[in-house]
């Protein structure tokens, strides 16, 4: 290859070229370096010919690279590299670089890569610039000012960390990054082969757990999500815990749809179980089936049966279920392979003496874990498959296809939530006798909210008797549900790794996790003003504007990224009922985004209620005086109706015990809508958008202006210290 015929590249001593070095070893290239004695960037080649320059040879490093985009997919993306590769020297120096970092701040607002949709030498330039700076970028990445630039330096920071390390360490003079992965795991410690140290998978770990057994680029994972219902926050931390792995050993991910039950099954929870995956940002090499490898597990069912490994039995289930507690074998476990044959030909014609009978494993009756004591292998089942028809008769069950299609698939290593401790001992044995390659096991531990249902089944509940509006309810754990909430992927994804790979069982607030998504959407979101419909209040300003003005104002005073907005001034405004109650006659108040008045009359009708308010206008006054500063809107046509929906928890319990039953701690009040009128600028509004209105908290948008008689409807976003509107 082209690469390796590179000889040395030669550099002053005091510049060391980041970037390049950087580049080289994220992308695996030989790259032998030496300080110049002559002052020049240079790199030479064993044939004796050289480049020089900085990029030039970054230029030359991301075509010979074997990673895919990284000069650019198409010329017009290598263009764009170049554009950034140009200004970073630019943005980078002196005076400039706050400036610098905030226009990057705000280009990489919706961004991930600075290029296309692939890590590029231009990020690695950043990157490189931003690291050789030193104290004086780490100082602004600890501070709230760059969240965009700092979220995308932490991500490569944390995605590219061998090499990153490695070069900060070397040339920047301190650790900066982490720890360094190394190229072989630790020794394991305990019995099962797992560490039991804590790990931080933040962007910048403070320490980290290896997998047993784990080889550089030889790692291989999978996340086996079985498509009964959408993905949900405790899948998702299964699922980015994989591709953390995957990626600190540069191995791979597959997606596999544990797809054996097709009595719960169906193509829609496929398609949005793939929605969600993507929308977690989980880069999986390919998608299979466990049903794509149903005609091979039912020849090494009948292989086991051969061998006298596996049996038919015919005993009613519930007797079956006491005799494995009880410990005593079936009456079937002697039955001849003639008879086992036999009767297995019935299960898969799915006859009548079929129906009646399952596949088991023959291990072990009277060990004391029970998991062991001859499993279910496979059942009977006449509903016909989403995938594949009515074809089987017969589906194998998880604990039997799981092992198998694991080292079919050339699985390293199965993480598994400890709930499945009890379970592993079983998984090995089947592989055993399988005669197949061991996929070795690690654990995690469970993910549990307060407040929440996490199973399926009784998540279903919900959604089969109308208690919510489906999978996507903002009320539930689904990642479409809580996105539809207003909670950020990145707020879910960092709230998921700061708890790592620990098996420490946890009860989370959900407090933390939206207390993480405000600091990420309070420095960006538009602010707006919206009046509560009911009982709302006319404040007449006597000497206010005869004719109404309008003034474009910024949507976020901070933020110039969240663009403008027009508010309306006139003589008459609305304010809050809530507010009005407060005021007191001949009180001077603050009308935001305006200034002073003062409240002169106030009108009451005959059961005491403020009906109007008479004052003047005092801009000349002092914000800093008054005690009370309200939000407000001009009294004019172009006003938006909305609706202001606010959820809460659908249990009353924060856990539920082992045996309780759900329907008993149901909360009978868990969605509330309040009607109210919001500035004309939210007619604007995208779906999806999340904004504040001023003093109320924060929304998204689930239904925006479409005609002014179906209103807006705003979903309240919680913000990890709000006391609900429902209570």
């Amino acid at each position: 290859m082209e690469e390796e015929r590179i000889k040395v590249l030669s550099f002053p001593s005091d510049s060391p070229p980041l970037s390049i070095i950087a580049a080289a070893k994220i992308a695996g290239i030989a790259l032998p370096t030496q300080t110049s004695t002559s002052g020049s960037l240079t790199l030479s080649f064993s044939n004796g010919l050289e480049l020089h320059g900085n990029y030039v040879i970054l230029r030359y490093i991301g075509r010979v690279a074997a990673i895919r985009n990284f000069y650019g997919d198409d010329a017009f993306h290598a263009a764009q590299i170049d554009e950034w590769l140009e200004y970073a020297p630019t943005l980078l120096l002196g005076s400039e670089f706050e400036n610098a970092c905030s226009y990057m701040d705000i280009y990489m607002e919706k961004r991930t890569f600075f290029v296309s949709h692939s890590f590029s030498i231009a990020d690695i330039a950043i990157w490189s610039g931003l690291a050789g700076a030193g104290q004086r970028w780490e100082s602004l990445r600890k501070s709230s000012k760059y969240r965009n630039l700092v979220r995308w330096y932490n991500s490569v920071s944390a995605e590219y960390s061998d090499a990153l390390n490695e070069v900060t360490a070397l040339y920047v003079g301190k650790k900066g990054l982490g720890k360094q992965v190394a190229a072989k795991p630790k020794e394991q410690k305990s019995a099962d082969g797992n560490s039991s140290d804590k790990v931080n998978l933040g962007s910048r770990p403070s320490s980290e757990i290896d997998l047993p057994y784990a080889e550089l680029g030889k790692v291989r994972l999978r996340f086996a999500p079985e498509p009964s219902g959408y993905l949900h926050i405790g899948h998702s931390k299964a699922a980015l815990l994989n591709q953390y792995f995957a990626q600190r050993y540069q191995g791979e991910v597959i997606l596999r749809f544990d797809d054996t039950n097709p009595t719960k099954e169906s193509n829609e929870f496929v398609e949005n179980l793939i929605k969600d995956v993507e929308t977690l940002g989980i880069k999986y090499q390919k998608i299979t089936y466990t049903s794509d490898y149903f005609p091979k597990l039912m020849d090494m069912a009948e292989k086991l049966i051969k061998e006298g490994k596996a049996y038919v039995d015919d005993t009613p289930r519930e007797q079956m279920q006491k005799e494995r507690m009880d410990g005593i074998e079936s009456k079937c476990r002697s039955n001849s392979v003639e008879e086992n044959l036999k009767l297995w030909k019935e299960m898969i014609a799915g006859s009548e003496r079929g129906l009646q009978c399952c596949l088991r494993g023959k291990l072990d009756m009277q060990d004391p874990n029970k998991s062991l004591r001859d499993p279910v292998y496979y059942r009977c089942n006449p509903v016909p498959h989403h995938r594949i028809g009515a074809k089987y008769k017969l589906y194998p069950t998880y604990d039997f296809a799981c092992p198998f299609v694991d080292a079919e698939e050339g699985i390293t290593h199965a993480l598994r939530s400890s709930e499945y401790h009890d379970r592993n001992a079983q998984y090995y044995r089947i592989q055993e006798d399988m005669g197949m390659r061991k996929v070795h096991i690690y654990e995690f531990s469970r993910l549990n909210m307060v407040y929440t249902l996490l199973s399926k089944r009784k998540l279903l509940w919900f959604v089969q008797n109308g208690k919510v509006d489906g999978w996507d309810d903002p009320r539930f754990p689904t990642v479409q549900g809580i996105v539809r909430r207003g909670l950020k992927i990145e707020a879910l994804i960092q709230f998921i790794l700061e708890q790592g790979a620990s098996k420490n069982l946890n009860l989370m607030e959900w407090d933390k996790l939206w207390t993480i998504n405000k600091k990420i959407i309070d420095p960006v979101c538009p602010r707006h003003t919206a009046v509560i419909e009911e009982r709302k209040v006319l404040l007449t300003l006597t000497d206010g504007p005869d004719e109404p003005f309008v003034r474009i104002i910024p949507r976020h005073k901070k933020y110039d990224g969240a663009g403008e907005k027009a508010t309306t001034f006139t003589k008459r405004i609305w304010i809050d009922y809530a507010d009005a109650e407060y005021i007191s006659v001949n009180e001077e108040v603050t009308l935001m985004d305006w200034g002073n008045a003062i409240v002169k009359e106030i009108i009451k009708d005959q059961d005491g209620n403020i009906t109007q308010l008479v004052g003047v206008l005092h801009l000349q006054g002092s914000v800093k005086t008054t005690k009370l500063k309200l939000t407000w809107l001009a009294e004019t046509s172009e006003l938006v109706n909305l609706s202001l929906v606010e959820f809460d928890y659908l249990i009353t319990k924060k856990k539920l015990e082992e045996g309780e039953d759900f329907l008993d701690a149901l909360n009978p009040c868990t969605k509330k809508e309040t009607a109210a009128i919001g500035d004309s600028n939210i007619r604007n509004l995208k779906q999806g958008e999340i904004l504040q209105l001023e003093r109320k908290g924060y929304f998204r948008c689930d239904v925006p202006f479409v005609r002014p008689s179906k209103p807006v409807v705003l979903i309240a976003i919680p913000d990890g210290r709000q006391q609900s509107m429902l209570k």
